[in-house]
């Protein structure tokens, strides 16, 4: 018979003490591994904002406003280093003494460090850094038009920056260079792109080029800047001179040696695959872009049913309108017929700005809490040409510059009307704006994550935004629904064509007739859009599946939780973890329902 004895209390009291004694030291573990947590990310943090210095100033950090990113082999190596050693330390942090956010940035920042080492074994990605979507030229105004304008110093900033450019065309030049040596050449088509563009800002006057920007904000400030009218003068004549001294010459060495040396050398077709290991780069890519584990068949399969169910949808509203004719010549009509398009760029402009009345007091219907930044709509500088995208470019985090919806306003016949709602909810609100602005106040959470930036969760949210229009009073007419649906279609597409491209030998005229041919879309616009994702390859996934992901989350806590379920609830759990990549977000969203179980 087993005989069950009660302890003596002295044995009692010694196995309580040791209890106690590996409670005390599992908090501590704790303790330690969650102090050196945040040792690291702060660390790290004040190294971006040193190193980062057009990032920086875009977030208001002062001193990095004379200053352009190094791109010398010496700084990227640098660079490479520090992510290893990042690595060596966090890994040395054991996730498991971490609890709730802690643990979820240790992970998010293991897995963007993991990438970014990945990367490293391939170092052509350096080198594809001219293009018609990314270069010096575009860091010119695309940085300038963000600095502050308010004094003397901040003009003197500006000036330093103008005068340290050409440096940086040189950087870029010697990465370009050395691509070609490798066999690493933008593609022929992106390159005649970046020409077109150097050439418009070759043919403006000094004082109407984006590098001249800051200093008519300085010539049109009111009393409330302190400079004297003399001096704003004085500031802005010293800047034409730059301009006309160091800017012009260093953009025609850039388009001399764009058009001397790699234009030549240039592919046709600029499938990834076709380059020495780009197969195997464009595998790495397609992972830090989507954040998942899809490969390029299976997400060229996921897109070709998209697209399909869409172009359903889109051919049933075509029918509800009445038009007589196929899917092709509603495109025309709706491209072709002047009601659907603004006369002017103001007019553009204007018709922005009215949507944003309709939708800002709308918002509180889908959102428990909103964030108090400010946003604007601006134009796109024209000479970055027709082919430039709309985008969106954050705000500083003290809010003293808003967030900026940056609307291309050049070829007013490829922006319909019937898309404008679309896109105004994907740059702004509930889109890009309300995502990033909202995750700069979650102080909770530790710099870099305010900050953090994943394609598949920031583009899917906004293409998710998009489908919100009808809940905030939008979408009332079949052009706009119809709007909406070509939009999705195309980031369907997307999934598609960037496969197609890159993994599965599609040719550019090939994109091209699939993309325009599928979702309502103009063909010279999906022209520009095809050669976007030839220059940045896989970027155009996330779009997609970070909605359909979103999407999926949504209707499962919907079945969850029932009547329970809340829709402005569910939207503050995606948002308010800030930018994570897709498991994470699958995890928080897993963790909330359980939350709203009673």
């Amino acid at each position: 018979m087993l005989m069950i004895t009660r302890p003596h209390r002295l044995h009692w009291r010694g196995w309580l003490c040791a209890a106690l004694l590996g409670l005390a030291a599992t908090l501590a573990q704790a303790a330690s591994a969650s102090r050196e947590l945040q040792r690291l990310f702060d660390e790290h943090w004040r190294w971006q904002m040193r190193h980062q210095p057009e990032w920086a100033s875009s977030l208001g950090v002062v001193e990095a406003g004379e200053r352009w990113d190094d791109h010398s082999p010496a700084a990227l190596d640098a660079a490479d280093a520090h992510e290893r050693q990042l690595m060596q330390r966090l890994q040395r942090i054991k996730p498991q003494q971490l609890r709730g956010e802690e643990r979820l940035s240790w992970e998010i920042f293991h897995h963007d460090l993991a990438l970014a080492i990945e990367q490293q074994r391939h170092p052509v990605l350096r080198t594809l850094v001219l293009s018609g979507v990314a270069g010096p030229h575009l860091a010119l105004s695309g940085v300038l038009q963000d600095m502050p304008m308010t004094s003397e110093a901040d003009a003197r900033r500006v000036l330093a920056r103008l005068a340290a450019w050409p440096a940086r065309v040189d950087q870029d030049l010697a990465l370009a260079r050395d691509g070609l040596k490798r066999g690493w050449v933008s593609h022929r088509a992106s390159l005649q792109r970046l020409l077109d563009q150097l050439d418009g800002q070759l043919a403006l006057p000094p004082r109407q080029q984006p590098a001249f920007e800051p200093m008519a904000r300085l010539l049109a400030a009111g009393p409330e800047v302190m400079v004297t009218p003399a001096r704003r003068e004085a500031l802005a004549a010293e800047a034409e001179a730059l301009i006309v001294q160091r800017i012009a010459p260093a953009l025609r060495t850039l388009r001399r040696a764009v058009a001397e040396e790699l234009l030549p050398a240039a592919p046709a077709n600029g499938s990834l695959s076709l380059r020495p290991g780009g197969a195997e780069v464009y595998r790495l890519l397609v992972r830090e872009q989507t954040t998942t584990d899809l490969n390029p068949t299976q997400i060229h399969a996921i897109g070709l049913g998209e697209v399909q169910r869409l172009r359903a949808e889109m051919d049933a509203l075509r029918a509800s309108t009445g038009f007589a004719g196929d899917f092709d010549a509603f495109v025309r009509f709706l491209y072709t017929d002047p009601r659907f398009f603004h006369r002017s760029a103001e007019a553009l402009l204007d018709g922005y700005r009215s949507l944003a009345k309709r939708v800002d007091p709308a918002l509180p219907r889908l959102f428990a809490t909103l964030p108090r930044q400010p946003y604007g709509i601006r134009a796109i500088p024209p000479d970055q040409g027709a082919g430039m995208a709309d985008n969106y470019s954050g705000g500083s985090p003290d809010n003293s510059r808003p967030g900026w919806f940056n609307t291309n306003v050049v070829a007013l016949d490829q922006r319909p009307i019937w898309q404008m709602e679309a896109l105004f909810l994907h740059e702004t609100v509930p889109g890009h704006h309300l995502q990033g602005a909202r995750a700069q106040e979650l102080t909770q959470l530790p710099e870099w994550r305010r900050h953090a930036w994943h394609v598949a969760y920031g583009e899917g949210w906004a293409l998710y935004a998009e489908g919100l229009g009808e809940s905030l009073g939008l979408y009332q007419d079949p052009y706009s629904r119809f709007g909406r649906l070509s939009y999705e279609a195309w980031r369907a597409a997307r999934l598609v064509v960037d496969t197609g491209i890159h993994a599965l030998g599609w040719s550019r005229e090939q994109a091209i007739d699939y993309i325009s041919g599928c979702c309502g879309m103009g063909r010279e616009e999906m022209a520009a859009e095809v050669d976007r994702y030839i220059a940045w390859p896989a970027q155009a996934l996330g779009y997609k599946l970070g909605q359909m992901r979103i999407l999926a989350l949504r209707e499962q806590a919907r079945q969850a939780l029932g009547e329970r379920f809340d829709i402005r609830r569910f939207h503050q759990a995606v948002l308010d973890h800030g930018s994570v990549p897709l498991p994470v977000l699958e995890r928080i969203v897993a963790d909330w329902i359980r939350s709203q179980r009673p």
